[in-house]
């Protein structure tokens, strides 16, 4: 495993975490005197995309470390291909996701893209990823349009 890959990610992301911030401070506060505004979210984002790039380093540091003082590491650091072929087949799930996110509805899309990604982690249970998937992407898909009023892509007109 290359720490100093982890290393420079870590970095990277709490860069990006403090622009991120920065960036969000830069919202204007809500008109209404509300102390919940718009910039909650991103800051809040922005705060633990930090801690975790920050968790990230000190874990990388310390396995590093505990590797020189052992003499090697201490586990194996080759990938196997079905791990590849996994990450494969999520990535190019979420690529899908993103692609047919307006064309098929958020529903649908989300749906066949947990279902995937269940199946490709954990073969068996096939009718507990079904409902699982189904069972999120209809209550966020209601909670955010009925509750918070928001406004997703649901079904598509063909």
């Amino acid at each position: 495993m290359s720490y100093t890959f982890d290393k420079t990610f870590s970095i990277t992301l709490l860069a990006l975490s403090i622009l991120f911030i920065f960036q969000a401070t830069q919202i204007s506060d809500s008109a209404y005197g509300s102390t919940v505004g718009p910039k909650i979210f991103p800051l809040g984002l922005g705060i633990i995309l930090g801690l975790l790039s920050l968790q990230l380093f000190y874990e990388s540091w310390k396995k590093a470390v505990r590797e020189r003082i052992t003499g090697g590491p201490t586990t194996s650091s080759k990938i196997s291909s079905t791990e590849l072929k996994k990450f494969l087949i999520i990535l190019g799930s979420a690529l899908a996701y993103v692609f047919f996110l307006e064309k098929i509805g958020y529903m649908i899309t989300t749906f066949l893209f947990l279902c995937i990604s269940f199946q490709t982690m954990e073969r068996t249970k096939l009718i507990y990823s079904i409902i699982i998937a189904a069972g999120f992407s209809l209550g966020v898909y209601y909670l955010f349009t009925s509750l918070l009023g928001g406004s997703l892509p649901s079904f598509p007109i063909f």
